[in-house]
């Protein structure tokens, strides 16, 4: 443990200044919805994208970067992870509507851009009440629910390279596939407009609760878990050839293949990140 905060201290040592804050060794299992894992050799807490952009432009090249949102679908390894991890906070949660687009900060919780939408009126976003997340993930990954998927409602995306130089992407160049998006991951999301159409706020509400209402009804939403683990195989559902594998409720140390639904995997209580992988 002293070799690994020696090499942490150093490392912060070869980091530029910032004006948000560098933590060495930061424990990330409290930010993960697995509740596991070691810690990050350093984790940085952008102040603004003004900061986060002068870090990566003074950044050395040879430094690992890890960005993380709310820690939703992450399963951080026991040995924690190298380099620096970058997470998202405040200044990266804005929320601004205007007519029927909502401009949203990477780091914005995909249910409370759901939840403007509806006070707002507008339509279309309801489905990001059913994503458990950030915006930024949901880009990444090109999340989505109830037949609804993030390059739906995309109009464009904002993102840093690692070399510090800031560009508007339009969703085109993307390259979105089904939980896939190919922009090469030197590129970290910062905000987006996502785009609605008019529409009463009562039945947005109506939606957004029928969505709740399935999800609640549906998967294990109050456990320790990560949502939903594998993507489905063309032509296939992954739970049901989880469960057709009778893997329903198997168990290895502290974690379990969820009973309620098969593609999410839980830890009980005391799981280790090696057992959730295992």
């Amino acid at each position: 443990m002293m070799a690994a905060a020696a090499h942490s201290a150093r490392l912060i040592d070869r980091l530029p200044a910032v004006r948000g804050r560098l933590t060495a060794q930061a424990p990330l299992h409290r930010v993960t919805w697995f509740r596991v894992g070691g810690p990050a050799e350093v984790l940085f807490r952008p102040e603004d994208p003004a900061d986060l952009r002068a870090f990566l432009a003074g950044c050395p090249a040879a430094v690992p970067l890890t960005v993380l949102g709310v820690g939703s679908n992450l399963l951080v390894r026991d040995g924690g992870v190298p380099g620096v991890v970058i997470r998202l906070t405040r200044a990266f949660n804005a929320l601004e509507p205007d007519g029927t687009t909502i401009t949203a900060g990477a780091g914005a919780l995909d249910a409370n851009v759901a939840k403007t939408a509806q006070q707002r009126g507008i339509g279309g976003l309801a489905f990001l009440a059913g994503v458990p997340g950030s915006i930024g993930g949901a880009l990444r990954m090109n999340a989505g629910a109830y037949g609804t998927e993030i390059k739906d409602v995309l109009a464009w995306a904002e993102a840093i390279h690692r070399d510090g130089t800031e560009r508007r992407f339009a969703p085109a160049e993307l390259g979105f596939a089904y939980r896939h998006c190919s922009l090469d991951t030197a590129w970290i999301f910062t905000r987006a407009r996502l785009r609605g159409h008019a529409e009463g706020s009562d039945a947005i509400a109506t939606e957004i609760a029928q969505i709740q209402q399935q999800r609640g009804d549906s998967q294990p939403i109050k456990t320790r878990t990560s949502g939903s683990t594998f993507k489905n195989p063309p032509g296939q559902k992954a739970w049901r050839l989880i469960d057709r594998a009778g893997c329903r409720g198997l168990r290895v140390g502290g974690a379990m293949v969820s009973e309620q639904h098969t593609n999410f995997l839980i830890n009980t209580g005391d799981a280790t990140a090696h057992d959730i992988e295992t």
